[in-house]
Protein backbone atom coordinates (compact mmCIF):
# COMPACT_ATOMS: atom_id res chain seq x y z
CA UNK A 1 0.00 0.00 0.00
CA UNK A 2 0.89 3.88 -0.67
CA UNK A 3 -0.15 6.14 1.66
CA UNK A 4 0.42 9.72 2.56
CA UNK A 5 0.65 11.02 5.88
CA UNK A 6 0.74 14.13 7.69
CA UNK A 7 2.62 14.30 10.46
CA UNK A 8 2.55 17.34 12.87
CA UNK A 9 4.80 17.46 15.81
CA UNK A 10 3.13 20.77 17.16
CA UNK A 11 4.76 21.99 20.96
CA UNK A 12 6.33 20.54 24.23
CA UNK A 13 6.54 17.09 24.36
CA UNK A 14 5.24 16.75 20.96
CA UNK A 15 7.82 16.21 18.92
CA UNK A 16 9.53 13.68 21.33
CA UNK A 17 6.39 11.48 21.11
CA UNK A 18 5.90 11.62 17.62
CA UNK A 19 9.39 10.75 16.86
CA UNK A 20 8.28 7.05 18.51
CA UNK A 21 5.25 7.23 16.65
CA UNK A 22 7.01 7.59 12.89
CA UNK A 23 9.44 5.00 14.13
CA UNK A 24 6.96 2.69 14.89
CA UNK A 25 4.80 3.46 11.52
CA UNK A 26 8.14 3.33 9.04
CA UNK A 27 8.98 0.09 11.05
CA UNK A 28 5.70 -1.65 10.23
CA UNK A 29 5.53 0.06 6.40
CA UNK A 30 9.56 -1.66 5.84
CA UNK A 31 8.05 -5.34 7.34
CA UNK A 32 5.24 -5.15 5.45
CA UNK A 33 5.89 -3.91 2.15
CA UNK A 34 3.99 -0.47 2.50
CA UNK A 35 5.08 3.01 0.72
CA UNK A 36 4.23 5.61 3.93
CA UNK A 37 5.17 8.90 3.02
CA UNK A 38 5.34 11.36 5.83
CA UNK A 39 5.25 14.67 5.46
CA UNK A 40 6.56 16.49 8.94
CA UNK A 41 4.36 20.03 9.27
CA UNK A 42 4.34 23.33 11.41
CA UNK A 43 1.42 23.70 14.19
CA UNK A 44 -0.26 25.07 16.88
CA UNK A 45 2.93 26.99 19.31
CA UNK A 46 5.16 26.38 16.83
CA UNK A 47 3.63 27.01 13.74
CA UNK A 48 2.68 31.03 15.59
CA UNK A 49 6.22 31.39 16.04
CA UNK A 50 7.55 30.35 12.49
CA UNK A 51 4.62 32.53 10.81
CA UNK A 52 2.45 33.89 12.90
CA UNK A 53 -0.28 31.40 12.08
CA UNK A 54 -0.92 28.29 14.38
CA UNK A 55 -2.57 26.66 10.83
CA UNK A 56 -0.18 27.81 8.05
CA UNK A 57 -1.56 27.33 4.65
CA UNK A 58 0.61 24.67 3.79
CA UNK A 59 0.18 22.91 6.56
CA UNK A 60 -3.85 22.86 5.90
CA UNK A 61 -3.08 22.24 2.34
CA UNK A 62 -1.16 18.84 3.04
CA UNK A 63 -3.38 17.89 5.65
CA UNK A 64 -6.18 17.69 2.78
CA UNK A 65 -4.77 15.90 0.76
CA UNK A 66 -2.96 13.40 2.90
CA UNK A 67 -4.94 10.08 3.42
CA UNK A 68 -4.20 10.60 7.65
CA UNK A 69 -2.94 13.05 9.80
CA UNK A 70 -0.96 12.14 13.22
CA UNK A 71 -0.83 15.01 15.34
CA UNK A 72 1.40 15.52 18.97
CA UNK A 73 0.35 17.78 21.12
CA UNK A 74 0.02 21.91 21.27
CA UNK A 75 0.13 24.91 22.96
CA UNK A 76 1.81 25.80 26.25
CA UNK A 77 2.24 28.98 28.33
CA UNK A 78 4.28 31.10 25.89
CA UNK A 79 1.01 31.08 23.64
CA UNK A 80 -1.55 30.96 26.26
CA UNK A 81 -1.80 34.68 27.84
CA UNK A 82 -5.77 35.42 27.90
CA UNK A 83 -4.97 38.46 26.04
CA UNK A 84 -3.53 36.61 23.23
CA UNK A 85 -5.31 37.05 20.09
CA UNK A 86 -3.60 34.27 18.30
CA UNK A 87 -3.73 30.96 20.44
CA UNK A 88 -2.38 27.29 19.08
CA UNK A 89 -5.92 25.91 19.56
CA UNK A 90 -7.58 27.75 17.37
CA UNK A 91 -5.67 26.07 14.99
CA UNK A 92 -7.11 23.07 16.15
CA UNK A 93 -10.11 23.73 15.94
CA UNK A 94 -10.11 25.01 12.63
CA UNK A 95 -7.90 21.96 11.79
CA UNK A 96 -11.01 19.91 12.66
CA UNK A 97 -13.78 21.63 11.15
CA UNK A 98 -11.67 21.77 7.76
CA UNK A 99 -10.98 18.12 7.73
CA UNK A 100 -14.93 17.28 8.88
CA UNK A 101 -13.87 15.26 11.45
CA UNK A 102 -16.78 15.16 13.48
CA UNK A 103 -16.55 11.89 15.79
CA UNK A 104 -14.04 11.47 18.04
CA UNK A 105 -13.19 8.35 19.58
CA UNK A 106 -11.46 7.50 22.64
CA UNK A 107 -10.70 4.03 23.88
CA UNK A 108 -9.89 3.11 27.57
CA UNK A 109 -8.76 -0.48 28.59
CA UNK A 110 -7.03 -1.23 31.81
CA UNK A 111 -3.91 -3.07 31.30
CA UNK A 112 -3.40 -5.87 33.69
CA UNK A 113 -0.51 -4.74 34.76
CA UNK A 114 -1.53 -1.25 35.91
CA UNK A 115 -4.01 -2.03 38.06
CA UNK A 116 -1.70 -0.26 40.49
CA UNK A 117 -0.99 2.68 38.71
CA UNK A 118 -4.70 4.26 38.82
CA UNK A 119 -5.69 5.92 42.26
CA UNK A 120 -9.04 3.84 41.64
CA UNK A 121 -8.75 -0.20 43.85
CA UNK A 122 -7.87 -3.06 41.55
CA UNK A 123 -10.87 -4.82 41.71
CA UNK A 124 -12.62 -1.11 40.65
CA UNK A 125 -10.62 -1.49 37.43
CA UNK A 126 -10.42 -4.70 36.46
CA UNK A 127 -12.05 -5.44 33.17
CA UNK A 128 -12.54 -2.22 32.02
CA UNK A 129 -13.00 -1.97 27.99
CA UNK A 130 -14.93 0.89 27.11
CA UNK A 131 -14.72 3.68 24.39
CA UNK A 132 -16.35 7.71 24.15
CA UNK A 133 -17.66 9.19 20.97
CA UNK A 134 -17.03 13.17 21.22
CA UNK A 135 -18.57 15.12 19.20
CA UNK A 136 -15.93 17.38 17.80
CA UNK A 137 -17.11 20.09 15.98
CA UNK A 138 -20.14 21.83 17.00
CA UNK A 139 -21.12 22.79 20.88
CA UNK A 140 -19.96 25.80 22.79
CA UNK A 141 -16.61 25.39 21.63
CA UNK A 142 -17.40 26.55 18.42
CA UNK A 143 -20.47 28.87 19.11
CA UNK A 144 -20.59 32.29 18.84
CA UNK A 145 -18.18 34.20 21.56
CA UNK A 146 -18.76 38.26 22.79
CA UNK A 147 -16.94 39.85 25.39
CA UNK A 148 -17.75 43.19 26.85
CA UNK A 149 -16.63 45.18 29.60
CA UNK A 150 -18.57 43.76 32.78
CA UNK A 151 -19.65 40.28 30.74
CA UNK A 152 -18.79 37.56 28.54
CA UNK A 153 -20.86 35.50 26.49
CA UNK A 154 -20.13 31.84 24.73
CA UNK A 155 -22.89 29.94 23.01
CA UNK A 156 -24.13 26.40 22.49
CA UNK A 157 -25.31 25.16 19.36
CA UNK A 158 -26.36 21.84 18.09
CA UNK A 159 -28.44 20.82 15.15
CA UNK A 160 -30.57 18.14 14.46
CA UNK A 161 -28.40 16.78 12.14
CA UNK A 162 -24.95 17.29 14.00
CA UNK A 163 -26.78 14.96 16.33
CA UNK A 164 -28.02 12.25 14.31
CA UNK A 165 -24.75 11.96 12.52
CA UNK A 166 -22.54 11.23 15.96
CA UNK A 167 -25.44 9.18 17.67
CA UNK A 168 -25.12 6.72 14.43
CA UNK A 169 -21.62 6.72 14.88
CA UNK A 170 -21.70 5.53 18.18
CA UNK A 171 -24.93 3.34 17.86
CA UNK A 172 -22.94 1.57 14.72
CA UNK A 173 -19.69 1.43 17.05
CA UNK A 174 -21.73 -0.33 19.75
CA UNK A 175 -23.29 -2.85 17.51
CA UNK A 176 -19.78 -4.45 16.88
CA UNK A 177 -19.22 -4.81 20.76
CA UNK A 178 -21.60 -5.29 23.62
CA UNK A 179 -24.83 -3.21 22.03
CA UNK A 180 -24.87 -0.74 24.73
CA UNK A 181 -25.24 2.54 24.37
CA UNK A 182 -24.88 5.88 26.75
CA UNK A 183 -25.87 9.12 25.91
CA UNK A 184 -24.72 11.90 28.05
CA UNK A 185 -26.28 15.21 28.72
CA UNK A 186 -27.71 17.53 30.89
CA UNK A 187 -31.17 17.53 29.76
CA UNK A 188 -32.79 18.88 33.24
CA UNK A 189 -30.95 22.37 32.17
CA UNK A 190 -30.38 22.58 29.10
CA UNK A 191 -31.79 23.30 26.04
CA UNK A 192 -29.10 21.54 23.62
CA UNK A 193 -29.30 18.73 25.85
CA UNK A 194 -33.14 18.11 25.83
CA UNK A 195 -32.80 17.95 21.62
CA UNK A 196 -30.00 16.12 21.94
CA UNK A 197 -31.95 13.55 24.05
CA UNK A 198 -35.39 13.66 21.50
CA UNK A 199 -33.07 13.03 18.29
CA UNK A 200 -31.32 10.18 19.95
CA UNK A 201 -34.38 8.80 21.32
CA UNK A 202 -35.91 8.90 18.01
CA UNK A 203 -33.21 7.83 16.08
CA UNK A 204 -32.28 4.65 18.23
CA UNK A 205 -35.95 3.80 18.27
CA UNK A 206 -36.10 3.65 14.51
CA UNK A 207 -32.79 2.63 13.16
CA UNK A 208 -30.89 0.47 15.84
CA UNK A 209 -33.81 -1.71 18.02
CA UNK A 210 -31.45 -3.76 18.85
CA UNK A 211 -28.78 -1.56 20.60
CA UNK A 212 -29.80 -0.76 24.41
CA UNK A 213 -29.95 2.53 25.03
CA UNK A 214 -29.45 4.57 28.26
CA UNK A 215 -29.29 8.53 29.12
CA UNK A 216 -27.50 10.23 31.68
CA UNK A 217 -26.83 13.32 33.07
CA UNK A 218 -23.06 14.66 32.98
CA UNK A 219 -22.81 15.21 36.54
CA UNK A 220 -24.27 11.26 37.00
CA UNK A 221 -22.02 10.40 34.26
CA UNK A 222 -18.81 11.68 36.02
CA UNK A 223 -19.65 9.63 39.75
CA UNK A 224 -20.39 6.19 37.46
CA UNK A 225 -17.03 6.57 35.08
CA UNK A 226 -15.65 6.60 39.05
CA UNK A 227 -17.72 3.61 40.87
CA UNK A 228 -18.56 1.36 38.18
CA UNK A 229 -16.93 1.32 34.97
CA UNK A 230 -17.15 -1.57 33.85
CA UNK A 231 -20.54 -1.50 33.14
CA UNK A 232 -19.92 1.22 30.09
CA UNK A 233 -19.58 -0.23 26.35
CA UNK A 234 -20.03 2.93 24.15
CA UNK A 235 -20.73 6.14 25.25
CA UNK A 236 -21.65 9.43 23.24
CA UNK A 237 -21.78 12.81 24.10
CA UNK A 238 -21.33 16.42 22.84
CA UNK A 239 -18.08 18.39 22.66
CA UNK A 240 -17.10 20.08 26.33
CA UNK A 241 -18.31 16.84 28.01
CA UNK A 242 -16.75 14.65 25.81
CA UNK A 243 -13.46 16.76 26.30
CA UNK A 244 -13.72 16.70 30.10
CA UNK A 245 -15.21 13.50 30.71
CA UNK A 246 -12.71 11.36 28.68
CA UNK A 247 -9.66 13.29 31.07
CA UNK A 248 -11.23 11.73 33.91
CA UNK A 249 -11.74 8.57 32.18
CA UNK A 250 -7.73 8.81 31.34
CA UNK A 251 -7.34 8.00 35.14
CA UNK A 252 -8.42 4.83 34.98
CA UNK A 253 -5.94 3.60 32.53
CA UNK A 254 -3.73 5.32 35.21
CA UNK A 255 -2.29 7.88 33.00
CA UNK A 256 -2.89 10.42 30.31
CA UNK A 257 -0.35 9.24 28.17
CA UNK A 258 -1.61 5.76 27.69
CA UNK A 259 -4.51 6.80 25.78
CA UNK A 260 -5.27 7.42 21.82
CA UNK A 261 -7.56 9.14 20.10
CA UNK A 262 -9.07 9.20 16.19
CA UNK A 263 -11.16 11.76 15.33
CA UNK A 264 -13.04 10.61 12.07
CA UNK A 265 -15.60 12.41 9.42
CA UNK A 266 -17.61 10.21 6.57
CA UNK A 267 -14.30 9.59 4.27
CA UNK A 268 -11.64 7.48 5.53
CA UNK A 269 -9.20 10.34 6.14
CA UNK A 270 -8.86 10.79 10.43
CA UNK A 271 -7.27 12.86 12.84
CA UNK A 272 -5.20 11.01 14.92
CA UNK A 273 -3.83 12.22 18.47
CA UNK A 274 -3.32 11.14 21.92
CA UNK A 275 -5.33 12.89 24.37
CA UNK A 276 -2.30 14.22 26.77
CA UNK A 277 -1.64 17.93 26.39
CA UNK A 278 1.79 19.14 25.25
CA UNK A 279 3.27 18.85 29.05
CA UNK A 280 5.94 21.64 29.00
CA UNK A 281 6.95 20.94 32.32
CA UNK A 282 8.97 18.09 31.10
CA UNK A 283 9.39 18.95 27.58
CA UNK A 284 12.96 17.83 26.53
CA UNK A 285 13.93 15.80 29.19
CA UNK A 286 12.85 12.76 27.54
CA UNK A 287 10.81 10.75 29.81
CA UNK A 288 7.61 11.79 28.07
CA UNK A 289 4.86 9.03 27.60
CA UNK A 290 4.91 8.02 23.87
CA UNK A 291 2.60 5.28 24.21
CA UNK A 292 -0.91 7.36 23.63
CA UNK A 293 0.90 8.27 20.03
CA UNK A 294 2.01 4.78 19.30
CA UNK A 295 -1.59 4.27 19.61
CA UNK A 296 -3.31 7.03 17.89
CA UNK A 297 -0.75 5.29 14.99
CA UNK A 298 -2.51 2.06 15.24
CA UNK A 299 -5.63 3.84 14.83
CA UNK A 300 -4.27 5.55 11.92
CA UNK A 301 -3.79 2.41 10.23
CA UNK A 302 -6.94 0.92 11.09
CA UNK A 303 -9.42 3.20 10.67
CA UNK A 304 -7.44 5.49 7.88
CA UNK A 305 -5.17 2.90 5.49
CA UNK A 306 -7.37 -0.28 6.36
CA UNK A 307 -4.56 -2.04 7.54
CA UNK A 308 -6.53 -4.01 10.53
CA UNK A 309 -3.70 -6.51 10.96
CA UNK A 310 -0.61 -4.24 11.01
CA UNK A 311 -2.80 -1.94 13.83
CA UNK A 312 -3.57 -5.39 16.09
CA UNK A 313 0.40 -5.73 15.65
CA UNK A 314 1.53 -2.69 16.85
CA UNK A 315 -0.87 -2.62 19.52
CA UNK A 316 -0.15 -5.97 20.69
CA UNK A 317 3.61 -4.60 20.83
CA UNK A 318 2.29 -1.70 22.90
CA UNK A 319 0.61 -4.32 25.01
CA UNK A 320 3.58 -6.62 25.54
CA UNK A 321 5.92 -3.49 26.25
CA UNK A 322 3.71 -2.32 28.88
CA UNK A 323 3.69 -6.26 30.35
CA UNK A 324 7.78 -6.09 30.35
CA UNK A 325 7.60 -3.27 32.65
CA UNK A 326 9.21 -0.54 29.88
CA UNK A 327 7.55 2.46 31.56
CA UNK A 328 7.84 5.83 31.61
CA UNK A 329 8.13 8.26 35.04
CA UNK A 330 4.31 8.44 35.05
CA UNK A 331 3.73 4.83 35.27
CA UNK A 332 6.40 3.21 37.06
CA UNK A 333 5.32 4.70 40.13
CA UNK A 334 8.51 3.58 42.79
CA UNK A 335 9.78 0.89 39.97
CA UNK A 336 12.65 1.78 37.41
CA UNK A 337 11.29 3.84 34.49
CA UNK A 338 12.81 4.27 31.28
CA UNK A 339 13.11 7.25 28.75
CA UNK A 340 10.74 8.15 26.02
CA UNK A 341 13.13 6.45 23.55
CA UNK A 342 13.72 3.37 25.37
CA UNK A 343 9.94 2.78 25.34
CA UNK A 344 9.88 3.40 21.78
CA UNK A 345 12.89 0.36 21.45
CA UNK A 346 10.61 -1.56 23.80
CA UNK A 347 7.66 -1.29 20.98
CA UNK A 348 10.08 -1.66 18.04
CA UNK A 349 11.67 -4.91 19.42
CA UNK A 350 8.32 -6.39 19.27
CA UNK A 351 7.22 -5.41 16.44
Amino acid sequence: MKAHIAVLPGDGIGPEVMAEGVRCLRALAERHGHTFTLTELPFGGAAIDLTGNPLPERTLHTCLAADAVLLGAIGGPKWSAPEAKVRPEQGLLALRRALGVYANLRPVKVHPALLGASSLKPEVLEGIDLIFVRELTGGIYFGEKRREASSATDVCTYTVEEIERIVRSAARLAQQRRRKLVSIDKANVLETSRLWREVTTRLMRAEFPDVTLEHMLVDSAAMHLIRRPRDFDVLVTENMFGDILTDEASMLAGSLGLLPSASLGEGRRGLYEPIHGSAPDIAGRGIANPYGTILSAALLLRHSLGLTAEADRLEKAVFEAISARALTPDLAGAGEAVTTQVAGDAVLNRL
